[in-house]
């Protein structure tokens, strides 16, 4: 263990997750933004879905650890969302298991301690076009569909307004803007950089939105050591 000891956020979930911290991704960003603030710990499993999640969750996230996480980002949903297999050897969850899975998460995750607080985030939309492209002869045609991630995400917001959890829907938000097909994606599945910008400006959104005591948005936190330095104030 490293002192001192700072608040940590654990990000959880599939490839978006275990990427997070590729081509400026949305764990870099955040691990730069609280640097001083708070650890930014990744637990990304790439080809997971919610059910391996929660096959693991006790071992990723022991109720008897000494110091249990400040915030909890969470995603899975795209995997789960793929049409199934024909050999029964895909990544599809059928929808009213992925939310049950997700609620098992959450329940584990809030029993942690009473200062640990949830993010999900819903699963984004493809471009169908570059990921047919780039996983040619790896993934069935059509297996990945916007119409489908579309039903996952809006079954997570709900869940989600059920549980009083917060969600990010980056189904919608990352649509906003009119290019998000062209610029978003490396493969039509994993975020570039200028995907990562719209997941990090929305996690922030939640963060200075929510009422959490303490305040987790990066500007509340404390700076772990003054700056200090015999030296003139110029940074190299």
């Amino acid at each position: 263990m490293v002192g001192p000891i700072r608040p940590q956020f654990v990000l959880f979930g599939s490839s978006i997750v275990q990427f997070s911290f590729s081509n400026g991704g949305w764990g870099a960003i955040l691990a730069d933004l609280y640097s001083r603030k708070a650890d930014i710990l990744v637990r990304g499993y790439a080809g997971w879905n919610s059910r391996n999640g929660l096959q693991v969750l006790e071992q990723v996230f022991p109720k008897d650890a000494s110091i249990q996480p400040s915030l909890v980002i969470v995603y899975f949903g795209g995997n789960d969302s793929m049409l199934p297999d024909p050999l029964g050897l895909g990544l599809h969850v059928p929808l009213p298991e992925y939310v049950e899975n997700m609620r098992k998460i959450a329940t584990h995750l809030k029993s942690l301690s009473q200062k640990t607080r949830l993010i999900f985030l819903t699963a984004p939309p493809v471009n169908e076009e570059q990921m047919r492209k780039a996983f040619s002869g790896i993934m069935r045609e059509n297996s990945r569909t916007n119409k489908l991630l579309q039903m996952y995400s809006d079954a997570c917001v709900e869940l989600c307004r059920e549980m009083d959890i917060k969600a990010v829907d980056l189904f919608t938000s990352m649509q906003k803007r009119n290019d998000w097909s062209t610029v978003c994606f490396t493969d039509g599945i994993h975020f570039s950089s200028e995907g990562s910008k719209i997941v990090v400006e929305e996690i922030l959104k939640v963060l200075e939105e929510a009422d959490w005591e303490p305040s987790l948005q990066w500007n509340s936190l404390p700076t772990e050591f003054e700056e200090f330095s015999p030296y003139p104030t110029a940074r190299v």
